[in-house]
């Protein structure tokens, strides 16, 4: 579950005595009209293994785990737009936009039929990706990243029942604005759509939700937050983690300086 808090990044309060370890070599890439993706470079030998990373990371969250990689692979990662050093568009976040930016950035860096390796969220661009460009991939490795979203993205980016309901709304207004026109052609249509298409889709994704709800936990069980001293200083925080999440993140893993950080899922 994403931790979040609010207040400056720590990685902000200590970047001016803090350098990056991890041995990579990190370039911008433009992928779209005043969109520019941070990529990181390990180099390595082999096939090329790109990895994405999952809600709330950046690319500096593979920093420990991609030297790791280079024996067998040219490795990279990359930032998503909306996220650290990349840019923050209000617009371009669906499965399909994000997966043109991965395209982008292979084009941009002659990455020829990477393996991509995309953690959580990150399973969204690895099927956008190969279920419209098979061609161009060697194979997708999903870390933890097989949620609905991955395998059915639905239009608009949303998920499951609530794209139902919103097709459910915009019908039922529809059908008002042609019932107050007198269209009678047109509200037939929109009537039968509700009836056979819309009601039906809603009522299986409460069933569905429902029976979820039945069999879920009330509350799951949860580390306690970090207080004032873990918050005093990044190697503190780091800590928290190691001590409470089983990891550590990488001084590099923030959204952007003054926002709430979400810092894992």
């Amino acid at each position: 579950m994403p931790i979040l808090w609010a207040g400056a990044p720590l990685c902000a309060q200590e970047s001016a005595v803090w350098r990056d370890p991890s041995p990579h070599r990190v370039e911008f890439v433009n992928v779209a009209e005043n969109v520019r993706l941070e990529v990181l470079d390990w180099g390595g030998s082999g096939r090329p293994l790109v990895l994405l990373a999952g809600l709330g990371n950046t690319a500096h969250i593979f920093d420990d785990l991609a030297p790791k990689l280079v024996v067998d692979n040219h490795v990279y990662a990359i930032t998503r737009r909306g996220y650290g050093a990349s840019s923050v568009p209000d617009s371009g976040y669906s499965a399909d936009q994000l997966g043109d930016d991965v395209l982008a950035v292979l084009d941009a860096l002659a990455i020829n039929r990477p393996v991509l390796a995309g953690h959580s969220i990150a399973g969204e661009e690895l099927s956008s990706v190969g279920t419209r460009h098979p061609e161009r991939i060697a194979g997708l490795i999903y870390l933890d990243a097989a949620h609905e979203y991955a395998y059915d993205p639905p239009p608009g980016n949303k998920v499951g029942i609530w794209q139902t309901l919103e097709d459910l709304r915009k019908n039922t207004e529809a059908l008002q604005t042609r019932a107050a026109a007198l269209d009678e052609a047109g509200t037939k249509v929109v009537l039968q759509l509700l009836l056979e298409k819309s009601l039906p889709g809603a009522q299986r994704e409460l069933e569905s939700f429902q029976k979820f709800v039945n069999v879920a936990p009330l509350k799951l069980p949860m580390p306690p937050p970090p207080g004032a001293a873990d918050l005093a200083s990044f190697s503190a925080l780091r800590s928290w983690f190691a001590r409470n999440q089983g990891y550590s993140p990488p001084k590099q893993n923030c959204v952007r300086t003054g926002n709430p950080v979400p810092t894992g899922v």
